[in-house]
């Protein structure tokens, strides 16, 4: 079964991003170790260099995505990925308007403007048998409300923002969660959990 599951760096205190949409403090794991992850896209000039637990769990992590989901806001600010998400999967952007531009020749980013059910829907469809892997504060709390996701991993940063944008702004709680697999890095821990639906 293609599972969904969000995927997330976050401060100790609940944040994804500081005040002004930063997020280099809760990427700073990212670079915190001498293993180098570089990324499937051979254009792409990133490379994580992440401790050897670290490494072992983003592998893995890797090799299960067959298809990414996220919101607008996120694609804004990644600057669409150059048409090409890091990870080399298709993109799928829940999104109200196409923005100007796109869709791109060659590019594997897509856009669903039929709301969130259509998104998780062709995201599951390009993804299977692998999962899709959904990034996004909005994306993920509105997943939760609708009861669509499967599992929550998140990377826990070992960072107290105090403010900014927070991942878990819920309209329907409680969420029941199950117990954690628990993988610790350097300057974060690595928590992912199995979301109960009732």
């Amino acid at each position: 079964m293609t599972k969904v599951v969000a995927i997330m760096s976050m401060s100790l205190d609940g944040y994804v991003a500081d005040a002004n949409d930063g997020v280099a403090e809760v990427f700073d794991w990212y670079f915190s170790g001498d293993v180098e992850i570089p990324m499937p896209v051979p254009t792409s000039e990133f490379t994580f260099r992440v401790s050897a637990p670290s490494a072992d769990h983003l592998g893995g992590l890797m090799g299960e995505v067959g298809a990414f989901l996220t919101g607008r806001r996120t694609f804004d600010a990644a600057d669409g990925w150059g048409g090409r998400h890091p990870w080399d999967v298709p993109a799928f952007v829940v999104t109200h308007h196409v923005p100007d531009g796109w869709p791109r020749p060659g590019s594997t980013v897509q856009f669903v403007t039929d709301g969130i059910e259509g998104a998780v829907a062709r995201a599951k469809a390009a993804a299977a048998p692998k999962s899709v892997a959904v990034h996004g504060a909005q994306t993920i709390q509105q997943l939760l409300d609708a009861g669509l996701l499967d599992e929550i991993h998140i990377d826990l940063a070992a960072v107290l923002l105090g403010a900014g944008v927070r991942l878990f702004d819920l309209a329907n709680t409680p969420v029941v969660l199950g117990n954690p697999t628990v993988v610790t890095g350097v300057a974060v821990t690595h928590l992912r959990y199995p979301v109960h639906t009732s």
